[in-house]
């Protein structure tokens, strides 16, 4: 999992200066998501596609 290309969301961090960031990743040889706090970055959650597309839609209602 060391060679993951993170990516920083372009929401995370926005006004109150604190920084709070959430990653993201996704492995080609995978059909995997994998998500961390950029603070923190362990340990990661790891979703299937199917699951993290219902965890985002969760998450903007």
């Amino acid at each position: 999992m060391n060679d993951l290309q993170w990516r920083r969301s372009s929401r995370s961090g926005a006004g109150g200066g604190n920084n709070a960031c959430v990653e993201v990743a996704r492995p080609t040889t995978e059909s995997t998501v994998h998500l961390r706090d950029s603070k923190h970055t362990t340990p990661t959650l790891h979703f299937t596609q199917e699951n993290f597309t219902t965890f985002l839609t969760g998450i903007t209602r």
